[in-house]
């Protein structure tokens, strides 16, 4: 087969199920934010319909997808210059996933470790849904050609996934017609880390909200969230080879990088050889001086859900300019008579 061309593009997704935090803003918002100015389209998408494999109460849901949408505005992504959407008002994405439903194989589905993490040992009363999502969310990515995914390393089979489906369909059919995705893993500098045990991501599903500094905390929530975060008592090392086997001590010389756009040797060479009692205040004014404008922002825009409601919506509509054409295609490939979408 020949060699198809893609436009670059760029599809990400995050799931409305709770509140964003700090790990989520260094790890995706931010540096999403960063690359919208250069020049490759980009497509992001809060994944309800990826929220409802487990049971979500209705108001809530429609909350969480506000607030996220809120979010991801508030951090710098420009709805003008970016897609920003949710998933359930396009639905190409659940068409296009019913064919990757009978293109993926049952064993692909069982192997995936989300799967055997959130079924557990009580797979017979899991959804449906969650044991096929990951057909699902390749759909989201592949109804828009999007040729690049930025995801963390707990993701990436997903993508993989994406690619075998991909691979599949194209050698199933006889043609070049989806992209072979490649996942962007992000960087060590923002895999941000739980504030109460440095070896665990920072996660808004922790049961701890101390763990998490969250984008809607206002600045006495932040600055006494740092403030307590679990350290071991001796002080900073003087070199970032110090902080190898300090879980806790590397993950807030972590934050108070990527807060500062500094390397790690950067932060270094200013605080090494510091006590906490003296690194933990720093970092907590460089925390409230770069997240308190997003949580004011996103409290303003919530102020207007309607507006948040009118973005979305002209998102889906651009959304939906991308993808019609290709599921169109898509069911043509695979012989359907007549479909239009």
């Amino acid at each position: 087969m020949p060699e198809a061309a893609f436009t670059p593009r760029v599809f990400s997704g995050i799931q409305p199920s709770g509140n964003l935090t700090l790990g989520n803003y260094l790890g995706a918002l931010k540096r999403f934010a960063d690359s919208q100015n250069e020049g490759i389209e980009s497509i992001f998408c809060m994944v309800d319909l990826h929220a409802i494999t487990v049971w979500q109460d209705p108001d809530a849901l429609r909350q969480a997808t506000r607030q996220l949408a809120a979010g991801f505005i508030a951090s710098g992504i420009d709805p003008d210059k970016s897609i920003l959407f949710n998933q359930s008002q396009v639905p190409e994405h659940t068409q296009m996933a019913w064919i990757f439903n009978c293109v993926a194989r049952m064993g692909w589905m069982q192997r995936m470790t989300q799967w055997k993490d959130k079924a557990g040992k009580n797979q017979q009363n899991a959804s449906l849904g969650l044991f096929a999502y990951p057909a699902l969310m390749a759909a989201d990515i592949l109804v828009y050609h999007a040729t690049h995914v930025p995801v963390g390393e707990d993701q990436k089979q997903h993508v993989e996934l994406t690619r075998d489906i991909a691979i599949k369909f194209n050698n199933d059919f006889g043609q070049e017609f989806f992209p072979i995705t490649e996942p962007v893993i992000e960087g060590a500098a923002t895999r941000v880390m739980s504030l109460r045990d440095g070896t665990k991501k920072m996660s808004k599903s922790d049961p701890s909200d101390m763990s998490r500094i969250n984008l809607t905390d206002d600045t006495d929530t932040i600055a006494k969230k740092i403030r307590k975060a679990k350290t071991d008592p001796e002080p900073l090392p003087l070199e970032a080879e110090g902080l190898e086997d300090r879980a806790e001590a590397r993950n807030l010389v972590n934050i108070y990088a990527a807060l500062s756009e500094q390397s790690v040797d950067q932060v270094m060479a200013e605080v090494g050889g510091k006590a906490f009692s003296e690194f933990k205040p720093m970092l907590a004014d460089l925390a409230v001086d770069r997240l308190a404008p997003i949580s004011d922002e996103m409290a303003r825009l919530m102020g207007d859900v309607g507006e948040i409601d009118r973005i979305l919506a002209h998102g889906a509509e651009r959304a939906r300019g991308i993808a019609s054409p290709i599921l169109q295609k898509a069911y043509e490939i695979v012989g359907m008579v007549g479909a239009k979408v």
